[in-house]
């Protein structure tokens, strides 16, 4: 152990994730560090099929409504800013064509209930505990789209109501998906627009919700993202230049224990095998028309080729294309 760095314990699940099950990811933006990096690796993973999402209500809110799979309407969307937009959707569904918004919409909609349906792990990653609630319509928003501050009310949510949210959403899971495991983690992320005292509240309401979680129900987990960079990392110079979002080190350092500890061994020894392949994907040769580098990608092809032959379930088709001669 590090002698400067603060000894954490993590327990993780008896049974772990392995490859050839399917993950789930939902939440913040921390949400997608952890989603990108196990797809990276070739898991199975489908992540934030409504976008990126902060406070629990959207969160619990989101999953009922893959089980329900309800299609979105037109009534449900609205146009502002010169786009269609929906209040429980990131800017990215947003369109200018209402029938494409709507499209983008439905079919992750669709996906998220067929995969959540199969799904062995769940990944929920909370960001906030403030709540923005459109006053018109009584009707909590998971994003605010830009519209004027006046159209929302904003509040700390209490403990108690996320505890319902969520009673509510795990309930509707267990019964739609009895195999399905769970993970929260809290995401590390400052909301610094919050100030950093109610950032705090914030984050220590989050942390009680998803332990009572945790230590309520069997196959629900806690990864403690959050501990890893606030409380070992614990330095600035962990963070980018805005002293909000953890930098690729401290991301790096919060995966390599999720890997250590929520994945089983042989899966960890299959990914790093894999992930030398992936830097040798993104590897930009300054002369491409050498020997040296001819060289390279026939190496590399033949690596490829050995985990594709080890490992038929998983797709090494891009990979395989780029490092051959015709790629």
């Amino acid at each position: 152990m590090d002698p400067f760095l603060l000894p954490i314990e993590i327990a993780g699940p008896p049974e772990k994730i392995r490859y050839r099950q399917k993950i789930l990811l939902t939440g913040s933006c921390f949400t997608e560090h952890i989603g990108n990096h196990l797809r990276d690796i070739k898991f199975d993973v489908l992540q934030n099929p409504n976008g990126i999402l902060f406070d629990p209500l959207s969160v619990a809110g989101s999953l009922v409504s893959y089980i329900d799979a309800q299609p979105c309407r037109e009534r449900d969307l609205v146009f502002l800013n010169e786009l269609w937009q929906s209040w429980l959707h990131h800017g990215s569904f947003s369109d200018t064509s209402l029938q494409r918004c709507l499209e983008k919409i439905n079919a992750s909609r669709k996906a998220a209930q067929g995969f959540l349906k199969k799904a062995d792990w769940l990944v929920i990653t909370l960001g906030s505990a403030f709540s923005y609630t459109l006053t018109e319509k009584q009707l909590p928003v998971a994003n605010c789209h830009r519209a004027p501050a006046d159209w929302f009310v904003k509040k700390l949510l209490p403990v108690d109501e996320m505890l319902s949210a969520f009673d509510e959403s795990i309930y509707r899971l267990r019964q739609f998906n009895p195999a399905l495991k769970i993970v929260f983690t809290v995401s590390p992320v400052r909301h610094i627009r919050d100030g950093v005292i109610n950032n705090n509240r914030s984050k220590a309401r989050l942390l009680e919700v998803v332990h009572h979680f945790s230590n309520k129900f069997e196959k629900i987990y806690y990864f403690p993202a959050y501990e890893l960079v606030i409380d070992v990392l614990r330095d600035y110079r962990f963070y980018d230049k805005d002293l909000v979002h953890p930098n690729y080190q401290a991301t790096a350092f919060v995966l390599e224990h999720f890997m250590q500890n929520y994945v089983e061994p042989s899966s960890q020894i299959m990914a790093e095998g894999i992930k030398k392949i992936q830097i040798a994907y993104r590897h930009k040769a300054l002369h491409p028309d050498t020997e040296a580098h001819r060289r390279f990608l026939e190496e590399q092809f033949l690596k490829t080729r050995e985990l594709a032959d080890k490992y038929p379930f998983l797709d090494f088709t891009r990979e395989l294309a780029h490092f051959s001669a015709d790629g």
